[in-house]
């Protein structure tokens, strides 16, 4: 009885405060249980969905920030109307929630607008694209634009000191858009 009850507020402590290591091994974390609920999937079966509806080729980053992540979800987000339908990559760790990472884009055509009091600084990128840095409720946000999409990397801002914004553009220019680099840069 003493070992149920212990299990028992083990479980109301992990529920109910910061992720610690008392996750067992063997079974799936709150994380592996609630993202597919909400519609996330592998990494590649989301830019799968993504890339037969856009009828076109997504590239991702290459790198990922200097920071841990024990789990990684994508997502087509296929809602009304093709102009708010979107791609997401979430990196997260279950035991340090401001270890969180995030990608998300959409077609050029319908890119999301950079309202200037975020706007905090902008950088040339390898391509000759510029990308506008950006702090946002909470995150601090890289947009900019390749081939045909328009992608954001959403970091943290409790991890400022560790993903500053010149790593976000060493991130950006990772993408490989070699075979096909878009003409406008």
């Amino acid at each position: 009885m003493d070992r149920i009850f212990s299990l028992c507020l083990s479980s109301c402590y992990l529920l109910f405060s910061q992720p610690s290591d008392a996750y067992i091994n063997d079974s799936l974390t709150p994380y592996e249980e609630i993202y597919p609920e909400i519609g996330y999937k592998t990494v590649e079966a989301a830019a799968s969905d993504f890339e037969r509806h856009f009828h076109h080729e997504l590239k991702l980053p290459l790198r990922v920030p200097p920071i841990s992540f024990t789990h990684h979800f994508g997502r087509f987000n296929d809602l009304d109307g093709d102009m708010n339908d979107f791609f997401e990559v979430t990196f997260i760790n279950n035991q340090l929630p401001e270890h969180h990472y995030k990608i998300t884009v959409r077609p050029i055509q319908f890119k999301l607008s950079s309202k200037k009091e975020y706007i905090v600084k902008t950088f040339g990128l390898k391509n000759g694209t510029t990308a506008t840095y950006m702090e946002i409720s909470g995150f601090n946000v890289l947009a900019f634009e390749r081939g045909d999409w328009q992608y954001m990397l959403w970091i943290d801002n409790r991890v400022s000191n560790k993903v500053t914004p010149e790593v976000l553009v060493d991130i950006a220019n990772s993408i490989d858009y070699t075979m096909q680099e878009d003409d406008r840069g």
